[in-house]
């Protein structure tokens, strides 16, 4: 006769942690920093409260672990190989996704850029994960247009683009109409294409 299945599954670290920090996304989507509590979100996450202490250290350590974490899916989406054309058209079509191009995605950013100047974790990751992102811009950048460099004009270039899409999208979350999504992506398009016009032709 066949063996029962256990009726309960020890879950690792890692899964505890990632339970963690996707509860906390969750709260962050639904209510902003004012539902990231240590009760809402192990409730969220069906664990008890000492996990927190025990896997971040505090709520600063898992807000810092949250933020990574979305990051690290922002990057990844980008870094996908675009369906057809370049790096470029793959990067323009993962930041007007519209999983990441929305209103609840533009809450937990929210609710992590007004933590950042009060929480140091929080800083010293957004740092880190920043560098990161524009390394990987100025690096696209750079493929579409040798002419560019890879130098100090690819990074200043990688930090104007990021900051406008971070325009678009704001006034897309809380407007749409006003900014519809494939306006928005034209925006950003129009914009790298116009300096790397300059670039061609100095």
């Amino acid at each position: 006769m066949p063996k029962a299945a256990p009726r309960f599954t020890r879950l690792s670290a890692a899964d505890r942690r990632l339970m963690l920090i996707e509860a906390s996304l969750d709260c962050m989507a639904e209510g902003g920093m004012a539902s990231f509590t240590v009760d809402r979100v192990c409730a969220r996450a069906g664990v008890s409260r000492g996990l927190v202490a025990h896997h971040f250290g505090s709520m600063a350590g898992l807000l810092a672990a949250t933020y990574a974490h979305l990051y690290a899916k922002s990057v990844s989406a980008s870094t996908r190989p675009p369906q057809d054309g370049s790096r470029l058209d793959g990067l323009l079509e993962a930041l007007f996704d519209p999983t990441q191009f929305n209103r609840p995605a533009l809450n937990i950013w929210l609710s992590m850029w007004g933590a950042i100047a009060n929480t140091p974790e929080l800083m010293a990751e957004h740092r880190r994960q920043y560098a990161i992102y524009v390394d990987l811009v100025a690096e696209v950048l750079a493929e579409h247009t040798p002419a560019l460099g890879k130098g100090q004009a690819a990074q200043t270039l990688a930090r104007t683009f990021i900051s406008l899409v971070d325009g678009l999208s704001l006034q897309h979350c809380i407007d749409p109409p006003s900014m519809p999504a494939s306006v928005a992506r034209k925006a950003a398009l129009d914009f790298v294409l116009h300096h790397i016009r300059q670039t061609k032709a100095a």
